[in-house]
C-alpha cells in the first residue's frame, strides 16, 4: 500500500485514476475536523507520489471528478451562486473554464465520447439524465422518466432575487411563487431555513422539503442563501462557524423583510420553517423576530447546545462549530 495523502490533516475522498493510470485525482480537505472545508482538486503522480493542488486560485469545491479521454482535462461539478454547474480544468495550466450556466443542479457526470452524461435536477424537475455538449454547455434530455407525472402538474415560477444584507452585502434568494400566481392578490409567505448548516440552497429537488409543494398550497416561498453556504466564496461559507445566532440569522430577516415589501405578500401572515440547523433557526427566530412571524415549523431542530454536545457522536463537528465543550471556560 502507498499513502498519497501523507501530511494532509483533512478528509481525502473519491480518488479517480487518469485513463492511462499515471495520475490519481481526488477531493482533498486541508483542515482536520471541519466537515464543510473546501474540497480541493488534487492530483498525484502514481509513480513518484508528487502532489499538485489544481485549486490554488479557486475557492469552491470539486465533486464528481471525471477525466477526459486524453488525460489533459478534468471535469467536475461545483456550487456557484446557488446552482451546481459543470466546470473543466486544464491539468497542465490549471486554467478553469465554466461549461454550464442555468437554473439547475447537475448531480453527477460521466464521460460519453466527446460529451458528458449528466444527472440534473431543479426546484421544478426531479432527476433526469442529460447529454451535455462540452463546447457550448447546452444539454439534451436522455431520459423522461418523470414526464408522465409532470405533465399532470403545474409548477410555480421560481425567481432569482438579490437582497442587500444588514452588513451591506448582496445575498441570492430564491422566491417560489404559487401556481396560477396573481400579482393582484395577497399571499402568505414561508421563510425556508436551510439545515447543515453549510449546505447550499441551490436548485435542489427534495422529497422532504419540496418548494413547489409548499407553493402549491398558495404560499410564497422565500429561500435565502444566507451566510454559511457554498457557492459564494470561503468567507461567506465559513462565517457561520461559532456564530449560529449571528449574522446568518440577520440574513434570514433581510430576506423575508425584502420580499414582504411586495404588494402581493401578506406581511401579516408570515411563517418560518426548517430542519436541523434550520430547525434551530426557527427556534431562534421564534424568540427574536419582533413580531414578524405568525407560525413556526421546526423539524429535528437543535434546541439546546449543551444537550447537543453531550449526546452527539460527531465530536469533531461540535468541537469545530461550537468551539468545544460547554464546560470549557475558554470556549
Amino acid at each position: 500500500t502507498k499513502n498519497f495523502t501523507e501530511g494532509i490533516e483533512g478528509y481525502d475522498m473519491n480518488p479517480v485514476f487518469s485513463p492511462d493510470g499515471a495520475w490519481l485525482a481526488w477531493e482533498s480537505m486541508p483542515r482536520d475536523g471541519y466537515e464543510a472545508d473546501q474540497a480541493r482538486l488534487l492530483i498525484a503522480n502514481v509513480e513518484t507520489g508528487e502532489r499538485i493542488n489544481l485549486f490554488e486560485a479557486f475557492e469552491e469545491s470539486a465533486h464528481n471528478i471525471t477525466w477526459s479521454a486524453d488525460g489533459k482535462t478534468i471535469y467536475f461539478i461545483t456550487d456557484i451562486e446557488a446552482t451546481k454547474e459543470i466546470y473543466s480544468i486544464d491539468v497542465a495550466t490549471k486554467a478553469i473554464t465554466r461549461i454550464t450556466n442555468g437554473m439547475h443542479d447537475y448531480k453527477s457526470i460521466q464521460l460519453a465520447g466527446n460529451k458528458l452524461v449528466a444527472r440534473k435536477v431543479s426546484m421544478s424537475q426531479p432527476d433526469e439524465l442529460f447529454l451535455v455538449n462540452l463546447a457550448d454547455g447546452t444539454d439534451t434530455p436522455l431520459t423522461q422518466v418523470t414526464k408522465p407525472i409532470l405533465d399532470q402538474l403545474e409548477m410555480g415560477k421560481v425567481e432569482k432575487r438579490w437582497v442587500k444584507t444588514s452588513d451591506g452585502k448582496q445575498m441570492l434568494v430564491w422566491v417560489v411563487l404559487p401556481v396560477n400566481f396573481d400579482p393582484n392578490k395577497k399571499y402568505p409567505a414561508l421563510l425556508y431555513c436551510q439545515g447543515g448548516p453549510q449546505g447550499a440552497v441551490s436548485q435542489f429537488w427534495s422529497y422532504r422539503w419540496n418548494m413547489q409543494m409548499m407553493a402549491a398550497n398558495d404560499y410564497i416561498v422565500v429561500a435565502p442563501n444566507r451566510r454559511g453556504l457554498q457557492g459564494f466564496g470561503l468567507e461567506w461559507l465559513e462565517q457561520i462557524s461559532k456564530d449560529y445566532g449571528g449574522q446568518n440569522i440577520q440574513d434570514y430577516l433581510s430576506a423575508i423583510d425584502d420580499v414582504a415589501k411586495e404588494p402581493y405578500v401578506d406581511a401579516e401572515h408570515l411563517g418560518a420553517v426548517g430542519a436541523s440547523y434550520g430547525g434551530f433557526s426557527v427556534f431562534y427566530l421564534a424568540g427574536n423576530h419582533n413580531k414578524r412571524f405568525k407560525a413556526f415549523v421546526s423539524h429535528c431542530g437543535i434546541f439546546n447546545f449543551e444537550q447537543m454536545y453531550a449526546t452527539t457522536e460527531e465530536m469533531w463537528f461540535v468541537e469545530w462549530d461550537l468551539g468545544g465543550a460547554y464546560w470549557d471556560k475558554s470556549n
